[in-house]
């Protein structure tokens, strides 16, 4: 089914909060358009770069009043942290507005099966421009209801990537575009809320995407930071290695609580 005379359902869920901090979820999406599913390879037909369970991570927000922000569709629909016209973010080797391989380096679609520049347009004004139009308006509202508001894009990633990074990934990275995006108080105070049992590096590998970068403007009372968050905190990463995507739920209550202390504490930053 072409999109060029029909609109994309429900791209994503929206929900105002009644606090300066807003959550963003651009990568956690499962849809696929039907145009995307039927290109897709079979292990890509898996999603294997999802941010698997973000939503589920953050579960409590309602409950502390904060408002959040969930993509409905794959990144291979779309990619959300990418900018409109697809400029790269980083110099070494990564994924683009309408990814075409894998994070295993491997093709998204099959031969001759990549969705049509006009599939691409609809998903950039369907999708891409109403994400990032929800977030500016609510941040703007913030702002002017608290007098500054913060933005904090939840992200996850296996723990092991060879193709962006060499090794074991860190349980916590934060990124600010170093420094650029936020106050130094936010990265301060929440590398600080961490247990002993966590790691964590600050601007390392990951340093915040598109959201992260043309949100956080500090100098005008808008804070963004973002976390790419470790799969190895929360999945059964034996599981995921095969494509069988899982809470393991020996872990879950640790990083729920972590998770929840540091929405805590990004709530009890004054500006």
């Amino acid at each position: 089914m072409s999109l060029e005379n029909s609109s994309i359902p429900s791209p994503f869920d929206f929900h105002a909060g009644d606090s300066p901090l807003l959550v963003s979820m651009p990568h956690s999406g499962l849809n696929l358009t039907p145009e995307v599913a039927a290109g897709l390879t079979e292990k890509a037909a898996k999603l294997p770069d999802t941010d698997w369970y973000i939503p589920e991570l953050y579960g409590d927000l309602a409950e502390l009043g904060v408002g959040s922000i969930k993509a409905n569709y794959s990144r291979y629909v779309i990619d959300l942290n990418r900018p409109y016209d697809d400029k790269p973010l980083y110099s070494s080797k990564t994924t683009g507005l309408f990814p075409d391989i894998l994070f295993t380096d491997e093709p998204i679609f099959q031969t001759g099966k990549t969705p049509s520049d006009a599939h691409r347009l609809a998903c950039k004004e369907q999708i891409w421009r109403p994400y990032h139009d929800t977030i500016s308006n609510e941040l703007e509202r913030l702002k002017d209801k608290f007098g500054y508001a913060i933005l904090f894009d939840a992200h996850s990633i296996a723990s092991q990537v060879p193709m962006l990074f060499e090794g074991q990934l860190p349980d916590f990275n934060w990124g600010t575009n170093d420094g650029e995006s936020c106050d130094i108080q936010l990265p301060s105070l929440l590398t600080q809320l961490l247990g002993p049992h966590y790691t964590q590096v600050l601007n390392g590998r990951f340093k915040g995407g598109y959201i992260t970068r043309s949100f956080g403007q500090p100098e005008n009372g808008i804070h963004a930071i973002q976390l790419e968050l470790s799969q190895a905190t929360y999945l059964d990463e034996i599981a995921a290695q095969q494509n069988d995507y899982h809470l393991d739920q020996n872990k879950l209550p640790f990083i729920q609580q972590q998770l929840r202390e540091v929405i805590e504490g990004l709530l009890q930053v004054k500006f």
